[in-house]
């Protein structure tokens, strides 16, 4: 490429390969910024404690009306089924429900005794335990206040 000034212009470029980029950052850094390092780094240990607390509270309170909503749900309609079969409503073929009760059962064996993790869930999980490792504090209160949140 020529210059203006009669020279040659020497263009070198860095290139960035965005791939191996992403591999070695943390998810949350890759969607929040780099300014989002550990809350350790950020925070006392009393507003870490307060903010776990009150996100794990509102988890756990919310945990537990869904759970006992989709308990309550659950339990309806099946309660309902055995109406409706026990007056003639619907008819259910038993053996066909055992017959695939079976099918599941010999599935689930075929699976378990595998025991491999994918790669990308088990790197997943090593990112999780690194960062509960590194917010102790903040993992602790969120687990206590999502068990008063159960609790209440």
């Amino acid at each position: 490429m020529a210059v203006p000034g009669g020279g040659a212009k020497d263009d070198s470029f860095n290139v960035l390969d965005l791939a191996e980029y992403t591999k070695n950052r943390p998810w949350w850094r890759k969607i929040f910024g780099p300014s989002s390092g550990s809350s350790a780094e950020k925070y006392n240990v009393a507003t870490q404690l307060l903010i776990g607390g009150v996100t794990g509270w509102c988890t756990g309170f919310v945990f537990q009306k869904v759970g006992k909503l989709a308990a309550t749900a659950v339990g309806g309609g099946f309660f309902l089924l055995q109406i409706a079969n026990h007056t003639g409503y619907i008819k259910v073929d038993w053996n066909l429900v055992q017959r695939d009760m079976n099918k599941a059962k010999e599935q689930l064996k075929f699976h378990s005794s595998g025991n491999k993790m994918p790669p990308e869930v088990k790197s997943r999980v090593d990112e999780v335990i690194i960062f509960l490792k590194k917010n102790v504090i903040l993992t602790g209160g969120f687990t206590g206040g999502f068990l008063i949140g159960m609790a209440s």
